[in-house]
């Protein structure tokens, strides 16, 4: 009896196991969707939740734009132009429609978006098979629906999401014939047919890997997804061939490739993208949706555990590179006025905010006013409604650069005004690859939303056809990427690196001091050895906030050292309107300044013989006034100069610039206080403090170890700063004497103020 209650028991394991595999095979080949960053739970509780109405307003100004696109003929056009041509637009037009139609289709379940969306993706599927590249040839890896690889990479990443929201609406046989005939085809050109485009850490490559991994998951195409997170071999030729966009990454002669190598390559420790701000904006939207559509659906790698959590850090890191209304810092190849506002921001905001539930990213989102149509959206939009935001604290803060941190750095300073924040972002890091610009050491500064002095940003239109259909111009090499289009020192008119790339993309600055836990005296320094081949920059920028000095100004020490003999130039891109200066700068005939490295666009307007140890410059910019107050020595001069010469195109802006030059030396320091001062008012048309309020700047002591300078004010105060210059230990104690006096101090600095004859630190 008892073996008979045995077996009945065996039977009974070996029947529960079975129906345990069977269900697991059975939820393996049916798996739910969607199943990317929307997700078929997520839906539901979108739509059972409580209204939150900015979700709401997103979801009718969809439905407006899709009802209007119904109501439009069908327009799947031979490609043709490049962006901003008609082509290039309605294929664009066509996969926003089409993810925003499926969207709605799943909020709502209205069948007439899903047929939309079905009747796209065929009358694409009848016309892919027998695309050839597209006509252009102006990119390294030419797409077939649009001019660049990149493009296609775009369709391919929102279509996977249109496809993966539609899924269920699609029949078998459907599926089967867009998979077949459309997606694996187009996955297989970006990756195995273009292996320059997919296999290397770059933008580019971000959205290829990302795009075949996110339909490879939409279609449960295990084989798409592991060469979109691994890379694949590539023959020899290909392997070797490298571009001045980047290059593939080796290690131990294997390649390293894939999504992977990308989170493990494009940032830094910190999150700092290695492109710049511009870039990180444009590539986090891959990065942070594929990343969630692989948690959904790939728990097991952990994606945002990986590499120490590293793809958060990167959204963090993002938001502090804005200025105060949240454009981003134009450093690199940046069109300026991108801002957090940007779409792509908008969805890495509202997916940070579905995973961490950090309240402050609600403040970002209520400054974007818009949210994604997916359950991140909506608990974006709930979250601000139930009064849940906080502000974000963009705090002073070095980013460091390379996939270990050790390739230099970015120094963010800010502090606030009355009325705005004095914001400066110094550059330091690796040369950004193929974007990069060859400025190293330079800065630009920001009263709030506007800019004190520049950095020129791209020269670029995107998307607009009649400048070449949005790609670099020609000037952005010639002008925008060299060093004089920055404010950092140029040594006889030679570019940082003779402006060549392949002598950049190895090299970086070096971080030296980096300190403001005193919010009203912040300082950042680093140093450079590699821009010039004889010449050694060290540059130190502090940001004083000291209501005895009047308005914020920021202070910097330039120092430049050689064994031979050079000219040294120090722009300062004010771009807007010369005021006054001392020595008064005299107007001559506009003359071409050079004929290469960035000086055959500018003329120079005016030039002044410096014979005092101090100038000043005085200009007028958004309603404001500033001025520069510098050191100088008899002989040197100030050029003014403007942008537009050998500019046949007229594609440059014709912005100002002026020119502190040093000439026959070998070591030089330059000590500059740049101010914001005062305001014009056009409607009561009186000024406000259109004076600077620094009254001289002298350097008292200068050597390879030391430098010893005073800032004084027109009240007869004084700020005097001891800074070491070799040794920033804490413990380390510093005596130098200076024109008679001795300052010993402890630590990297000092500050002392003299007022009414009483030292105060």
């Amino acid at each position: 009896m008892s073996s008979l209650i045995y077996l009945k028991q065996k039977i009974l394991k070996i029947t529960s196991t079975i129906f345990i595999l069977l269900v697991a095979i059975f939820r393996c080949s049916a798996k739910e969707h969607p199943c990317l960053v929307m997700t078929a739970k997520g839906m539901s509780e979108v739509r059972s939740g409580d209204k939150a109405p900015l979700f709401e307003a997103a979801k009718e100004q969809a439905v407006k734009r899709i009802e209007l696109a119904l109501k439009e003929p069908i327009d799947v056009p031979t490609p043709k132009d490049m962006g901003g041509g008609h082509t290039h637009e309605q294929h664009k037009r066509n996969y926003v429609n089409m993810h925003v139609a499926a969207s709605l289709y799943q909020i709502d379940g209205n069948k007439k978006y899903a047929d939309y969306v079905k009747t796209l993706l065929f009358e694409y599927e009848k016309i892919y098979k027998d695309l050839p590249k597209h006509p252009s040839t102006r990119s390294y890896a030419r797409g077939k629906i649009f001019w660049q690889c990149l493009n296609d990479a775009n369709w391919l990443f929102y279509t996977a999401q249109t496809y993966d929201a539609i899924y269920d609406y699609l029949s078998k046989s459907e599926r089967k014939q867009l998979e077949k005939n459309l997606f694996i085809p187009f996955a297989d050109y970006l990756s195995l047919e273009n292996p320059r485009f997919f296999n290397r850490i770059h933008n580019h490559s971000t959205w290829g890997n990302a795009a075949v991994g996110m339909m490879g998951l939409a279609m449960g195409n295990d084989d798409l997804v592991q060469r979109a997170l691994y890379g694949f071999q590539m023959s020899e030729k290909d392997a070797n061939a490298k571009d001045n966009d980047g290059g593939y990454i080796f290690t131990d002669g294997k390649l390293k490739a894939g999504f992977l190598a990308q989170v493990d390559n494009a940032f830094s420790p910190d999150g700092y993208y290695t492109e710049g701000p511009y870039y990180h904006r444009y590539a986090m939207t891959p990065f942070m949706v594929f990343a969630t559509a692989l948690k959904n659906n790939k728990p097991e790698l952990k994606i945002f555990e990986h590499n120490n959590g590293v793809l958060l850090k990167a959204v963090n890191a993002l938001i502090y590179q804005t200025t105060m209304s949240g454009e981003f810092y134009p450093i690199n190849d940046a069109q300026k006025g991108m801002s957090l506002s940007a779409g792509s921001v908008v969805s890495i905001i509202d997916i940070t905010y579905g995973l961490s539930g950090d309240h402050s990213l609600l403040s970002i989102a209520e400054l974007q006013n818009k949210v994604t149509l997916d359950q991140n959206g909506y608990l974006t939009a709930l979250g601000i409604h139930q009064g849940k935001a906080k502000p974000f604290n963009k705090k002073s803060v070095e980013l460091s650069d390379g996939g270990d941190g050790d390739q230099g750095a970015i120094g963010i300073l800010r502090t606030k005004t009355q009325e705005s924040e004095l914001s400066v972002l110094f550059k330091y890091p690796s040369q950004g690859l193929g974007h990069g610009h060859f400025d190293k050491l330079s800065f630009m500064m920001y009263n709030g939303a506007d800019e004190v002095l520049q950095d020129y940003g791209s020269a670029r239109w995107v998307n607009v056809d009649q400048k070449s259909g949005g790609v670099y111009l020609p000037e952005n090499k010639s002008w925008a990427k060299q060093t004089i289009a920055h404010n950092t020192i140029i040594v006889d008119r030679k570019s940082h690196f003779n402006g060549k790339y392949k002598n950049a993309v190895d090299a970086h600055s070096d971080p030296y001091y980096f300190n403001v836990t005193d919010p009203t005296f912040q300082i950042a320094s680093a140093s450079d050895t590699n821009a010039y081949n004889d010449v050694d920059l060290h540059r130190t920028l502090f940001l004083v906030n000291d209501p005895s000095f009047g308005a914020p100004m920021l202070i910097d020490l330039f120092s430049a050292n050689s064994s031979n003999e050079h000219s040294y130039e120090l722009p300062f891109q004010y771009m807007d309107h010369y005021m006054a200066s001392e020595p008064r700068i005299e107007s001559l005939p506009a003359k071409q300044l050079g004929e290469k490295h960035g000086y055959q666009h500018i003329y120079k307007e005016g030039e002044a013989k410096i014979i005092a140890d101090n100038y000043s410059f005085n200009w007028f910019k958004d309603k404001n006034f500033y001025s520069i107050t510098g050191s100088s020595s008899s002989g040197d001069n100030l050029i003014l100069a403007r942008l537009g010469a050998s500019d046949p195109d007229f594609n440059l802006r014709r912005d100002g610039l002026m020119i502190h030059q040093k000439s026959g030396q070998k070591n030089v320091t330059f000590l500059s206080v740049i101010e914001s001062h005062g305001h014009y008012s056009p409607i009561s048309e009186l000024p406000t403090n259109p004076f600077s309020q620094i009254n001289g700047v002298k350097v008292l002591f200068e050597s390879d170890a030391y430098c010893i300078f005073l800032v004084e004010h027109k009240s007869g105060k004084t700020m005097q700063i001891c800074f070491s210059k070799q040794d920033t230990k804490p413990t380390s104690n510093h005596s130098v004497n200076a024109e008679g006096v001795t300052y010993n101090w402890s630590g990297t600095f000092n500050k002392i103020k003299i007022q009414n004859g009483h030292k105060t630190n």
